[in-house]
């Protein structure tokens, strides 16, 4: 995050706010550069709400969190690049951020020893040393090996890298709906809604906490504030690519509901796709205890994704009176996968399942439904909910949500793996020695962070702690 000393015009500081979309800024400190975007055009009032967490930002205070402010991207192609330019003796360019443009190097240097990404099996693809005759390569074995080998490096890397790209993609869809997508110049044309956008999806990105109490409601007495100032002039499209309620959706044309809609099924839709290749078939549906071997953190972000599209396309069908069509096919949410931990806290204080996943466990997989696999309409729907004690409209399962009131402004939280830490300096120490993490404690910080656990620097409710003397 940069903070630049000086003046900073307000087109700067709405440039930097675009910048916070696909990253992961604290909420304080948007709400600090809001301040100074809209300086002299605020209330009293405003400007004393939005100091309540503008007053909590880096800048004011000083320090910087331990926890990062952008979200982990993709490492791209340009070491394999370097590496077979070096190998082949030429220099090709190419974009090695761009899994397509890594394909079509490794093509055009594969042209010398007539490698195609289609035929790049090691085993069953390379020419023998006939064929490397007539085909006037003066290659020995080995050189020719390194440079099949080189290009099958290069191409595997482009499909990484376009896996990795996508499922960030996909994180972004599940934390800022569209958000990430918007244009710099509009979001710089209209600076009301700039703010109300950055301020509430920096709130949608909070990291969740180890707690048995439910996650926080993003929109809080801060995004109410900027919201209100936007008026029926202001670019009522552009904020509901991030909050799409039935008050916004109600300010565009039918096209634009349309469009809108169109964007969130096809989201919805890839989302499934993704998730079927990420699901277990052994993970047990009434609980979603994470078993040994499963990437809990990519299916919890994919599944994030999928259930805001849904609920955007929800909210979408609502908005033109279309919710009949769930009638047909009425796919159901997705649940993230628990931490057995924290399922046993639950059911230690009396807690037990969340309800929708008995729902969810009770329905066809979502995938298999979109793809017409699969039958489940809203009657399946309604009749798993009523059984599982669930108002299937309320809960957001046959229509939009009930929208939750307005929450009153807390500080983030410094979490190390979703424990909160009274102070950045501990936090950091607690994460590098490896506390919360599941794993074993490094030994040469037990010590250190033996003595801060010691010292009440964890703020958590938590169950009983372990730890290992020093």
């Amino acid at each position: 995050m940069t903070f630049r000393k000086g003046d900073r015009s307000r087109q700067e500081i709405l440039a930097e706010l675009h910048g916070s979309l696909d990253r992961r800024y604290r909420p304080e400190d948007v709400a600090d550069l809001v301040l100074r975007a809209l300086d002299k055009r605020l209330s009293r009032r405003e400007r004393v709400v939005l100091e309540r967490a503008a007053t909590h930002s880096s800048r004011r205070e000083g320090w910087f969190s331990s926890m990062s402010a952008d979200y982990a991207r993709p490492v791209g192609g340009a070491r394999q690049v370097a590496a077979a330019n070096r190998l082949f003796d030429r220099q090709v360019e190419v974009d090695p951020d761009d899994p397509e443009s890594l394909l079509e190097f490794a093509a055009t240097m594969g042209r010398e020893i007539r490698w195609t990404p289609e035929r790049s099996d090691f085993l069953a693809d390379r020419l023998n040393r006939d064929s490397r005759a007539a085909a006037g390569m003066d290659l020995s074995k080995r050189q020719y090996n390194r440079r099949f080998r080189m290009l099958r490096r290069v191409a595997a890397k482009a499909g990484t890298l376009s896996t990795e790209q996508d499922k960030r993609r996909l994180l972004m869809v599940g934390v800022t709906g569209f958000g990430a997508d918007i244009p710099l110049e509009q979001f710089t044309a209209d600076a009301d809604a700039a703010c109300f956008v950055a301020y509430y999806t920096a709130r949608r990105k909070t990291r969740r906490e180890f707690s048995l109490a439910g996650r926080d409601n993003p929109f809080d007495e801060i995004a109410q504030v900027l919201l209100d100032r936007c008026t029926a002039e202001s670019d009522w499209w552009m904020i509901a690519q991030v909050w799409a309620t039935p008050e916004v959706l109600g300010r565009l044309t039918d096209e634009e509901r349309g469009r809108l809609l169109g964007q969130w099924s096809a989201a919805m839709r890839h989302g499934a796709d993704v998730l079927r290749a990420r699901w277990n078939p052994g993970t047990d549906r009434t609980t979603m205890i994470v078993r040994r071997g499963d990437d809990s953190t990519t299916w919890n972000n994919l599944a994030v994704a999928y259930n805001a599209a849904r609920a955007g396309w929800l909210a979408c069908l609502a908005s033109l009176d279309a919710l009949d069509l769930l009638e047909v096919a009425c796919p159901g949410k997705v649940m993230r996968l628990m931490a057995a931990d924290l399922a046993a806290w639950h059911r230690g204080t009396g807690g037990g399942v969340d309800p929708n996943t008995a729902v969810w466990a009770a329905l066809p997989l979502p995938w298999e439904v979109l793809d017409g696999t699969a039958r489940c309409t809203r009657a399946d729907v309604e009749a798993a909910c009523r059984t599982a004690g669930l108002d299937p409209a309320r809960s957001g399962w046959t229509a939009p949500a009930a929208r939750r009131g307005v929450a009153v402004y807390r500080p983030t939280p410094e979490l190390v793996h979703g424990v909160s830490i009274a102070d950045p300096v501990w936090a950091a120490l607690l994460r590098r020695a490896g506390v919360f993490s599941g794993r074993s404690v490094k030994p040469e910080l037990a010590a250190d962070a033996g003595h801060g656990l010691a010292s009440g620097v964890v703020v958590s409710d938590l169950p009983t702690i372990d730890f290992p003397e020093g």
